[in-house]
């Protein structure tokens, strides 16, 4: 899909799973890859991206990537970003983000409600040709827990109205961990955001397990965009790939 930067804004967020298939049975980096080139995206939200692994490294040497994963998921003449959040003994991963447009300008902020989990929040700014404003960015992987999640969707409310004027176009996309599906009520009232498949189908989008999807974790939110078009990821070359769904959502200014 060819996308007019002027017009349109093809988005994909995407919890990847540290490149492997549910329950760590295979490496398939390689083949998300293809799958995130051949989609064509403007802007891709990655969560649980390794930074760097060892261990992995040395089990998978003829396949693990010399670089950072967010390094070799991106498209020749993309740009990338990663915040590293969780670190362990044989190396870090966290939140990317890999666009076609230059990113001058980000920040990863620690959102780690408790020392059990590490979580951050990884905003970015894009400039996109053609647009007089930047394009603001944030990527979230949300808490496991209730109670860290109302903090952390409090830190990113004021994130949001420290860092983004009300008159740029904002996307906060990620893995939201909201299976009580209240985090739409909170960013629609306090930052007038709406969800893209709430939006287009009346419901969120169901997105994990991905073999059999019943839960609605991952969200595409947005404020200053109409939504053209919002696509689950799934079949074919996209199955066993993750343990979550990918969500696209075409947008116009």
């Amino acid at each position: 899909m060819t996308v007019d930067p002027k017009k349109k804004l093809r988005v994909v967020t995407y919890n990847i799973h540290k490149g492997f298939t549910q329950f760590n049975r295979r490496l398939v980096l390689h083949e998300i890859r293809e799958r995130l080139t051949a989609v064509e995206a403007d802007v891709v939200f990655l969560q649980e991206v390794v930074g760097q692994d060892h261990a992995h490294a040395k089990r998978h040497a003829a396949r693990w990537p010399a670089n950072g994963q967010h390094e070799f998921l991106c498209h020749e003449g993309s740009h990338n970003v990663y915040g590293m959040n969780a670190v362990y003994q044989n190396g870090h991963y966290g939140n990317a983000v890999v666009s076609r447009f230059p990113i001058p300008l980000w920040e990863n902020l620690d959102i780690s409600h408790h020392r059990l989990e590490s979580r951050g929040l990884l905003h970015c700014e894009i400039v996109v040709p053609g647009w007089t404003e930047r394009l603001h960015c944030i990527n979230v992987h949300l808490g496991l827990w209730a109670r860290s999640r109302k903090f952390q969707l409090q830190w990113l409310c004021d994130r949001i109205h420290e860092a983004v004027p009300d008159d740029e176009p904002l996307v906060v996309a990620g893995d939201f961990n909201d299976w009580r599906q209240q985090a739409s009520a909170v960013l629609s009232k306090d930052l007038g955001l709406y969800e893209v498949f709430e939006r287009s189908e009346g419901a969120l989008a169901r997105s994990f397990p991905a073999r059999m999807p019943m839960l609605s974790l991952d969200r595409i939110y947005v404020r200053g965009f109409n939504v053209g078009g919002v696509e689950r990821l799934t079949g074919g070359p996209w199955t066993n790939l993750s343990d979550h769904v990918a969500l696209a959502a075409t947008l116009t200014r």
